[in-house]
């Protein structure tokens, strides 16, 4: 019984490649502290080989991504080229608030400014 080999690459290489993270050494610190779970396992080897089907845990910025490996790849292409390599499964975030200047927060209108002036006290003689 003989398995077909799949291709595999370094799992730093392939979090560069698909530009998750904007250099290789920033992808292999993020492996590095831990951060990192493949198929639901802790991993602080950035050399750890994936392929495809695996499946990765990793933070992004706030937010926590999972994604299925579909390709390995072969270089750091285009964004459009990139996102043929894996299945984004990230749950999308409903609890995200809109912008708080929409609310009626956030920095005050020359209006406002003008209304908060008056209750200023006067200046001393």
């Amino acid at each position: 019984m003989s398995e077909i080999a799949r291709p595999l690459i370094r799992l730093d290489k392939w979090l560069w490649q698909a530009r998750f993270f904007k250099t290789r050494t920033l992808a292999a610190k993020v492996v590095s502290g831990g951060h990192v779970r493949v198929n639901g396992v802790k991993t602080a080897k950035p050399a750890q080989k994936v392929g495809q089907g695996d499946t990765l845990t990793f933070p992004q910025g706030r937010d926590i991504r999972v994604v299925r490996i579909l390709l390995p790849g072969d270089r750091r292409g285009p964004a459009t080229e990139a996102q043929t390599l894996y299945d984004d499964m990230t749950p999308d975030r409903k609890d995200v608030p809109p912008a708080p200047r929409y609310e009626g927060k956030g920095r005050p209108t020359k209006k406002d400014r003008r209304q908060i002036h008056l209750f200023d006290p006067p200046p001393l003689e």
